[in-house]
Parts: C-alpha cells; structure tokens; sequence
C-alpha cells in the first residue's frame, strides 16, 4: 500500500547511470519530482545536469537504473514517448519557426482537423490556443507571429506548448537566461499557477536568488554523482555551494588592490538619441568600474558605443589623453579597446570553429601577413594565452561550441588577451556560469585590473558588481543616477538610486 508520502511522488528516478565511450557522466544518481513542486537541479557546468534530463526527456535510452511515475516503472525509447507521458521541455536554446503563428508553433504536427481526415481546422487551432492562452491568464494573440515576441513572450509560448500536451512534468532549462527582471518576476508568477494547478517543474538555474524565490527542494549533483536533496527551507546559499563545488568558498570575491592614479579612460557627455544621455565617467590605471541597473537603463548600450557598435550622436572619448574617433569595432581594436559581450553564443564566439580558430579571428592584423597565416605563432601564442587563463581542454583544435560555459568564455577573453589593451569592457561577464567557472573568472578580471588593466564591467548580478568593483555607476533611464565607492556601494543604496530614478520619471 503506497503511502501519502509515496503518493505525492510523481516521478523517480533511481540510480541512474550513464557513460560516454567508457567515460561515466551519471553514476547512481538519483531524482524524485513531487506533484505540484518546484524543484531546482543545480550542479556545476559537467555535473550532469543535462544528461540527466535527457534521460527524462527520452532523448537517450541507453542508461542504467530505474525511471518511476506514478509508481509505475516506465523507458522512455524517444522523446516522444516522454511527451505522451505527459514530460515536456522548455530548452534553454529557443527554436521557434519565426513565420508561424503562435497557434500553429504550438499544434505543429498535431494540428486539430475537422471531421474530413487529413484536413486542418484552422478554427478548432485558434479556440484550443486561446483556451491554453486565457488559462494561464494571459493576453496574447493567437494569430501573432513568433517574430513578433520578445525571448519573455517566446518561452511563455514553449510553456503553452508543454500545457497543450497535458504535460505534468515540465523541464525548465535556464529559463531567465536573456529575460530582465521584470520578465522573470512574470514568468515565476506564471511557474506559481503551474505549481497550484498540480503540475511539477524542474528548474536548472545558476542564479541561486532565484532559486531561493521560486523553488521547494533542491537536488544537487557533482561529477555525475548525487549529492543530496533537500528542502529550500533547510539550505542556504554557502550551503549550496559547498554541495556543488565540494568545498566551501567562503570569498568568492578575490581581494581587489588599490587602482593607480593616472586616469587612462574618460567618457564625456556620450549620447545616443533614445537610449543614453549625458553619460559621463573616468576609469584609472588597474581600476574595475562596475555598472548597475535594470534591464532597459542603457548599460550595454553605452558600452556598444564605446567599441564603435553603434554612432554616437554627442560626446568624447578619449584614452590615455588621445581623443578617439571610434567609428566601427576595428577602429576600437586598433586603440586597443576590446569588448566581452554579454551573448557569447551568438555574440562572443563562433562555436563550430576551434580554439585556435577563435583565437585568431579579430587578430589576423597579427597572425597573417597578406593572405598567408603565420600558424606556428597563432598555435604558440593561443597555447601560451590559453595556458594562462586555464582553459580546459583537450587540444586547441577542439570546437568552442564542446566546450563549458565557463571555458567559453576564457576563450572570449583569450582572444582579446593576446593584444596589448589599454580597456576591457565586460558585459555580463558571467552569465549562465556556474560558481565554481564564476570565482576563476572573477580571479582572471581581479588579476588583469591588478597588471594595471582599466576595466568597465556591466552586470546584472547585484552581489558580482559589488563584490568586484572599485566603484560603481548606477545607470536608470539612460543616464548615470549615481556613483557609489566600493565602501558604499550596497544593495540597498544601488536600489535607492534606481528607485529615486523611476520617480523622477
């Protein structure tokens, strides 16, 4: 007789284990998901995470252990098996078809018919979407082209999806990833009604404010191993990280040294119609300028400027007392102004193309002479970079794409770091990383500003642009609200300054 314990289980997984050309990625791991919970799997990049729900998904078949729910043992053969099961997920990459309506990305290959075999009820489509779509108390339109969403709106429609199959279980895959802050508290509020209508969720998510505002249990894995499952209420963030990391890291945040005196960058009056006005600011010698502000202030708009991104309307800039004229990023480059952006994927990096490759890219004023590449001194110098930053990896010629978040993004810094720069500037340099790539990140950006590098770093991450600054500028509406010493800069007074913007407005 199943107890009542037993019976709020929907689905377990029990000592599941999986291997790669004789490599284990899973050994014994173990997962149970109650009926209407929200339950967080967290674990560093190559814990297992993603094989794990794979396994879920239906997408391998090939593993050990067991796969229960509702106390019935089940093998998924393909993913179309889980989803018939009622197990759908909400990937992480979007792959909407962008000139169909939302009605048919959601039906696609399910279409409703009329009573003619074969025939597509384009009216039976439109009422069934608006149905799914007022359950959920929203206000889109059937008819609305995916084109026409933003990421926010996107996902919502991949949820719809998932509900539109009677889904019981939904898989959340670093669901706030490219969403701002106002998105995110949206897309919780919409993870609430999933949760009361009885529905569980998996949430991977490296951003533990989250998971602490949205989630009941956690299960962390390490090295493809289980490592424990408990209650939100029980853990704290320290906690969690030691879980992961399997040790404690009680500073994250590397010792920053006191900035020099020269002042080697400044912006004057920079200003770009419609999105930043009147911004002005300096960086010294060795000095990391952190940014803050909601999604929409004109953080990373100031900072496209800055590399010759976008034109500005008004304003100087000048480095090392040289007044610029940046018009493109080339220009930029040659002055010896590089930029991380915040999208690596799409941005950073060209993931079917090899380290070296990568390396050598922006550089080919270094590496080639004409059209004949120097490749003995493009190997030794990114073997030589990629030695310093850390970057694991097997070979050089190994595809960015295969490679960790963490490590991808030492890639994007090696490429800028084997020219001679004179500015840094950073955008979310951390994003979707997890802790334990984020502290080696962190000692990389401390130890460049540390050989007198000036530095300009842009997050959304309160706790990283504290953590990591000598100052902060607050940035709302397009301008700079504020400036806060490293002493002063708090949560609580870079809110405020965001606050008292808002209200001027």
């Amino acid at each position: 007789m199943r107890t009542r314990e037993s019976r709020d289980i929907l689905l377990a997984m029990e000592g599941i284990t999986k291997s790669f050309s004789g490599v284990k990625v899973l050994d014994g791991v173990s997962l149970q998901l109650k009926k209407g919970s929200v339950h967080a799997l967290v674990g560093e990049n190559g814990a297992g995470k993603s094989t794990l729900m794979k396994i879920l998904t239906g997408m391998y078949d090939d593993y050990q252990g067991t796969i229960t729910l509702e106390g019935k043992p089940i093998r998924f053969p393909d993913e179309r098996a889980a989803l018939n099961a009622g197990i759908s997920i909400v990937a992480q990459e979007l792959t909407p078809i962008p000139d169909l309506t939302i009605a048919e990305n959601i039906f696609i290959g399910r279409e409703p018919t009329t009573r003619f075999k074969g025939i597509i009820s384009r009216k039976k489509l439109y009422e069934q979407t608006r149905e799914l779509i007022n359950k959920l108390g929203l206000a889109y339109d059937p008819h609305t082209k995916m084109r026409e969403l933003s990421v926010a709106e996107t996902q919502m429609v991949e949820i719809i999806k998932a509900i539109s199959r009677d889904s019981r279980l939904i898989v959340m895959d670093e669901p706030t990833s490219a969403l701002t802050e106002a998105e995110t508290h949206y897309l919780f509020g919409q993870i609430e009604q999933l949760r009361d209508q009885g529905i569980a969720i998996v949430f991977i998510s490296h951003k533990f404010d989250e998971i602490f505002r949205i989630c009941d249990e956690v299960t962390v894995l390490r090295d493809g191993k289980f490592i424990g499952s408990q209650p939100i209420g029980e853990l704290d963030q320290d906690k969690i990280v030691t879980m992961m990391v399997g040790r404690q890291i009680s500073d994250i945040y590397p010792p920053l040294l006191p900035p020099g005196d020269p002042v080697v960058f400044e912006a004057n009056g920079l200003t770009r119609a419609g999105e930043f006005k009147d911004v002005s600011f300096r960086i010294r010698k060795g000095e990391i300028v952190g940014v803050s502000g909601i999604m929409g202030a004109g953080r990373t708009e100031v900072a496209r400027a800055i590399f010759g991104l976008d034109r500005l309307d008004a304003g100087e800039i000048k480095l090392a007392g040289e007044k610029l004229k940046i018009r493109t990023p080339r220009d930029a480059i040659r002055k010896g102004i590089a930029m991380v952006s915040e999208d690596r994927k799409q941005l950073g990096l060209v993931l079917v193309r090899s380290i070296k490759d990568n390396i050598a890219l922006p550089n080919m004023d270094r590496f080639a002479r004409g059209w004949v590449i120097k490749r003995g001194k493009l190997r030794e110098e990114a073997k030589q970079i990629s030695a310093k930053l850390s970057v694991k990896a097997s070979s050089l010629d190994i595809e960015a794409g295969n490679l960790s978040g963490g490590n991808q993004q030492k890639v994007v810094l090696a490429k800028w770091l084997v020219r001679s720069l004179k500015l840094l500037i950073l955008d979310e340099p951390t994003r979707g990383i997890d802790v334990g790539a984020k502290t080696e990140i962190y000692r990389l950006i401390r130890d460049l500003a540390s050989e007198g590098l000036p530095i300009l770093m842009i997050s959304s991450e309160l706790p990283e642009v504290i953590g990591m600054s000598h100052r902060v500028l607050v940035m709302a509406e397009g301008r700079i609200q504020g400036e806060l010493p490293r002493e002063q800069a708090t949560q609580e007074n870079i809110m405020q300054l965001i606050v008292a913007a808002a209200k001027e407005h």
